[in-house]
């Protein structure tokens, strides 16, 4: 408990007796009220502004309750308590660094500094400790925090201070989970919880600590112990009527829904829980609040609104990441995905099970991408990771990681075994989306496996649960995937199509004078504006080919107006900025092999060749291309030799300036 804060005493029935007796009662609406009315006369100590400081918090009235902490480190500063004072300064510059007002944060640990500095240890020692260990925290310097947690924690054992013992414990517990002991982060942080639920702590300390809990295990993915201790915590704010402590645990709750299926309920809490935390000071849980509604979001197939609350979710500090990448590589811009969860990756340096929760997004991007050595050092590192703790979540995400690399390697024996587990531990935590998820999984491990039934059943299961959960992106990708089945399994089907073949020249010689970042954005931009005037063009990507786009049009002339399109937008971006990649384009127009999505045969290796006779910023187009296409302004037509075919083809330069 915190040192005991008695009032002064008042005659019966004044604001101030009735406020204590509400605050008592843990009517918090009353208190603050009353406690208002009895300051308002200006009758309260520093003690009185604490109780004041309580009840504006549980009322809902954030800004009040900030003021008159910092009116009760006044009164006690005034009256010489450098002790008392040295620790309401720890504690303002905590609420501070929580709303990201590192100056200021930083200003009031400076004063606490000062007044504590040559006193006899004290619990506002051990709490000052404390704002260090989690200053030194977010700077990166765990070895410090570590050292200084320990320190707070002895501090608590000596002096017996409840709430400085969970504090520490949590704090210390949070960072040991971090740093890979989290077993015994865990256990350092059950000791702390049990005292909280169990009435041991105040009513803040006793929030903070159940919240922080919950979030370690959700962070852990041990559901089944987040859902304990949320029941847990549910059940002390019934008994103290504190109705979700403002916000925070009914975020942890919704994500705990969330798991289980229940999208549409989970967000509803989120959104009340956003707007009854948008007047406190800490951004960390809203941040949380708006990274969970993004996921959902981004399920369901709302890619705008999932993006739009990332990036709130970012503004108050919490990363974006994985879920931005994920939205990049569902929208096909695969660079921008990779590059994104790769430098997440990389940033994350501090925290394993951060990067845990970034890993198997970089295995999928980075298979998206073609870089399968990637993917099996990603699968690797999470692997490594998942051995200290090994939770079903986690057992399942490490198996659904490794499946997916086994996979792009051409293992789908090996792949459909890590899936087949990954579905018992998804089941074992009730997850229904990631037990869908597998299937649809494991239904391609199968099909390299040649056991096309069997696949079938699988996407089919997957399928129904999709649209059940309202995945409505998964569900269309398994209904395509379906298909694809059914056209592989009646043979090609033979199809006329004008192709198209694009190339960026020099893209190598300019990666290496560019660097790495801007390179980087430059091939977005690129992507993005072909990406856009193929769809504008009637065309249909049928894949990413390096540097460029394989696409297919119905006809001729679609595809000579789309790639004059294309010249002509790099040709004005050129004019406008000075620079724009040059890009040379290929088409032919004949029969080729359908099946699914996807074209084979002569046809479209003849493309892809008269794509390589172009330079910069020219368009080569086969002379069955011309015919078709109608009155097309072009050079005369040139014999060439192609790779691959023995006579020679007719090839002409379309003009497009």
């Amino acid at each position: 408990m915190t040192d005991p804060v008695l009032p002064v005493a008042a005659p019966a029935g004044d604001p101030l007796s009735a406020g204590l007796a509400a605050l008592d009662r843990h009517a918090w609406a009353e208190a603050f009220d009353l406690l208002s009315a009895a300051d308002r006369e200006g009758v309260l100590s520093g003690s009185d502004l604490e109780h004041l400081t309580e009840a504006a918090f549980f009322a809902g009235q954030p800004v009040r309750a900030m003021d008159s902490k910092e009116r009760s480190f006044r009164a006690y500063n005034d009256a010489g308590d450098e002790i008392r004072a040295g620790y309401l300064a720890t504690q303002i510059a905590r609420d501070y660094a929580m709303s990201g007002k590192s100056s200021i944060a930083s200003a009031w640990g400076g004063r606490a500094a000062r007044l504590l500095e040559g006193k006899d240890e004290t619990y506002a020692h051990g709490f000052y400790a404390l704002g260090m260990s989690e200053k030194a925290r977010f700077e990166g310097d765990i070895e410090t925090a570590l050292t200084l947690a320990e320190q707070a924690l002895r501090i608590a054992e000596r002096t017996k201070h409840a709430d400085l013992h969970a504090n520490a414990l949590v704090q210390l517990g949070t960072l040991k989970i971090g740093t890979g002991a989290a077993s015994d982060g865990m256990i350092m942080m059950e000791e702390a919880s049990i005292a909280a639920v169990s009435g041991e702590l105040s009513p803040v300390v006793t929030g903070n600590t159940c919240c922080r809990m919950i979030a370690a295990c959700r962070d852990l993915t041990d559901y089944q112990r987040a859902s304990e201790w949320t029941e847990a915590t549910e059940r002390w704010c019934e008994r103290e009527s504190i109705s979700g402590f403002p916000g925070v645990c009914r975020i942890h709750r919704a994500e705990v829904v969330a798991l289980g299926g229940a999208w549409d309920r989970a967000e509803q809490e989120l959104r009340r829980a956003a707007d009854e935390l948008a007047a406190y000071p800490s951004n960390v849980p809203v941040g949380d609040g708006l990274y969970a509604l993004g996921e959902i979001r981004r399920l369901k197939g709302d890619l705008a609104g999932a993006e739009a609350a990332f990036r709130e979710a970012h503004g108050l500090g919490r990363t974006p990441q994985p879920g931005l990448a994920l939205i990049r590589f569902a929208e096909g811009k695969t660079r921008a995905a990779a590059s994104a969860i790769n430098a997440a990756v990389r940033d994350e340096t501090c925290d394993q099970w951060a990067t845990a929760r970034l890993l198997p997004a970089q295995v999928e991007i980075a298979i998206g991408v073609g870089d399968v050595a990637l993917a099996r050092t990603a699968a690797g590192q999470l692997a490594s990771i998942v051995e200290t703790y090994p939770s079903p979540a986690l057992q399942a995400g490490r198996r659904q990681a490794m499946g997916r690399v086994l996979l792009a390697e051409g293992d789908g024996a090996a792949a459909a075994r890590e899936f087949r587990a990954a579905i018992r531990d998804w089941r074992e935590v009730a997850a229904p989306y990631e037990v869908a998820k597998g299937r649809a999984l494991l239904a391609q491990a199968l099909q390299a496996d040649g056991d096309d039934d069997a696949a079938d059943l699988e996407l089919e299961a997957a399928r129904g649960e999709f649209e059940r959960l309202g995945a409505q992106p998964d569900a269309d990708a398994a209904a395509k995937a379906l298909r694809a089945a059914a056209d592989r399994r009646s043979g090609p089907v033979t199809v006329r199509k004008t192709f198209m073949f694009t190339d960026i020249v020099g893209s190598t010689n300019l990666a290496e004078v560019l660097g790495d970042e801007p390179w980087v954005r430059l091939l977005q931009w690129h992507d993005d504006t072909l990406r856009d005037l193929v769809r504008k063009g009637g065309g249909e990507i049928v894949k990413t080919t390096g540097d460029g786009f394989f696409v297919a049009f119905d006809g001729a002339r679609q595809a000579v107006d789309c790639a004059v399109s294309i010249q002509r937008a790099l040709a004005e971006h050129r004019r406008s900025t000075g620079f724009a990649l040059s890009v040379r384009i290929g088409l032919h127009a004949a029969a080729a092999n359908q099946r699914g999505d996807d074209y084979s045969g002569m046809g479209v290796h003849l493309a892809s060749r008269v794509a390589g006779l172009g330079g910069a910023e020219e368009i080569v187009a086969s002379a069955e291309t011309l015919a078709e296409a109608g009155d097309v302004a072009a050079s005369e037509s040139r014999e060439a030799s192609v790779k691959g075919v023995t006579a020679p083809i007719r090839v002409a330069s379309i003009s497009w300036s």
